[in-house]
């Protein structure tokens, strides 16, 4: 089976001939630059992306203003990304050539804590998800289908088939990499989707050479883990990010119990458990209990029921534009205090966290960590924890999030930034 592209809707305004784009992109307008601000002046700033992208699509570079009124995007101006502000509602400033000159000697100064990185090519992006996955029961594929950036799904199948170096960066949907139908035997186990989804993998796994969904799983985690050595980008949310790191850490581990994999959990599981194949945890403990619904202790979703939406936020790291350029790009926000949300796997409780991981948001009254980094080889890695940056507490089955009602998402705009990042991940890092 070949990869399903997504191509998310176009406005049919944008419907200009082949050759006048070509022609508006022939020759940047006289002495001009295109800003594109992303403090709080700007009306979407998730569309903004989008434009990020298309932009790049069109083998125009960006210079990504770290830390400049909130992490703005300077392109030289030319009509046609004029054009596409104005139809997707981004706030765009023209500036002249020496406006800009003025703006790139302030961020050079050593002083002040901002950098430029050039952005150049579009990256090629992956979704891993099921045939039955809606874009909208995904924060990551939902924010892609509001800002327009293209993604292709792929699934099991193609990940064995060795498809994963054609991209440059993958999204993990929120899977269960443990073979455990994300621990929600109890409550839904007679439903007709659960049903479904336990025969659809079965079959899956039957198909693809392997007796047990958990071993299919497994082998998805290790040529995951091989992909992002090799260079690749992996992000993940909600619960594909501590179920993959046990799916690393019990290879070869049974830790399903009969409800999921119809024999018995290896009695000695936790003992055999290999910390130092994961990416992020450490020192964990298994859950191997069915009617629990948890994987493990690493989850915080306990810590932060207690403490209530009003009091549940998270504070992004302030790190050395010009030195620490990786998490910089990737804590861009025009808010640096952002509302928490829940999730099956909510957040991370920071005792577990390996001493190498980069905390890029935490909250330390909880000593829970929301937002971490890593490096694997020559690839490097995001966590996010929790399911949809504006619905606290989804539920399965609630409608799907308007994002046209949250065009300011800060706790989206850190996902954005992660698709964004690939495209200067080739640049000579500062050590």
């Amino acid at each position: 089976m070949t990869p399903t592209t997504v191509t998310p809707p176009s406005s049919t305004i944008r419907s200009l001939g082949s050759l006048l784009l070509a022609l508006l992109f022939t020759t940047p307008l006289f002495a001009t630059k295109l800003l594109i601000p992303m403090d709080g002046s700007q009306r979407d700033h998730l569309k903004a992306y989008g434009v990020a992208y298309w932009t790049l699509q069109r083998d125009v570079p960006i210079d990504w203003l770290l830390n400049y009124r909130g992490g703005s995007f300077l392109i030289d101006h030319f009509q046609a990304i004029e054009q596409e502000c104005t139809i997707r509602g981004v706030t765009f400033q023209v500036i002249a050539d020496g406006q800009a000159a003025a703006i790139l000697a302030e961020i050079s100064d050593p002083e002040v804590n901002m950098e430029v990185v050039k952005l150049e090519k579009a990256p090629k992006i992956a979704v891993y998800a099921p045939e039955s996955f809606q874009p909208w029961d995904d924060a990551v594929a939902l924010v892609m289908t509001y800002a327009e950036i293209p993604y292709e799904r792929i699934y099991d199948q193609q990940v064995i088939a060795g498809v994963l170096p054609k991209y440059d960066w993958l999204h993990l949907h929120h899977e269960d990499f443990t073979g455990q139908y994300g621990k929600f035997y109890r409550s839904y186990h007679n439903a007709p989707w659960y049903v479904a989804q336990v025969q659809e993998s079965e079959a899956m796994a039957a198909s693809l050479g392997f007796a047990k969904v958990s071993q299919m799983k497994s082998a998805v985690a290790s040529r995951i883990r091989d992909y992002v050595a090799g260079g690749g980008y992996l992000f993940t949310m909600c619960s594909g990010t501590d179920s993959y790191d046990i799916a690393l850490a019990a290879e070869g581990v049974d830790i399903c119990a009969p409800e999921f994999d119809h024999d018995p959990v290896d009695p000695q599981c936790q003992s055999k458990i290999d910390y130092d194949k994961t990416f992020a945890f450490r020192n964990f403990k298994l859950i191997t209990d069915p009617m629990i619904y948890e994987f493990s202790d690493i989850d915080a979703t306990d810590i932060h029921a207690r403490i209530g939406q009003m009091r549940d936020f998270f504070t992004l790291f302030d790190f050395s534009a010009k030195w620490d350029i990786v998490p910089t790009m990737l804590c861009q926000s025009h808010e640096q205090v952002v509302r928490g949300f829940m999730g099956q796997t909510t957040a991370f409780r920071k005792d577990l966290v390996k001493p190498g991981v980069t905390v890029m948001g935490e909250n330390k009254a909880q000593s829970t960590v929301k937002y971490i980094h890593g490096e694997y080889g020559l690839g490097q890695w995001t966590f996010y924890g929790g399911h949809d940056p504006e619905d606290y507490q989804h539920m399965v089955g609630d409608p799907p999030t308007d994002l046209s009602l949250h065009p300011n998402s800060s706790g989206y705009r850190l996902i954005l930034n992660n698709i964004l990042f690939p495209a200067a991940r080739k640049r000579k890092q500062k050590t």
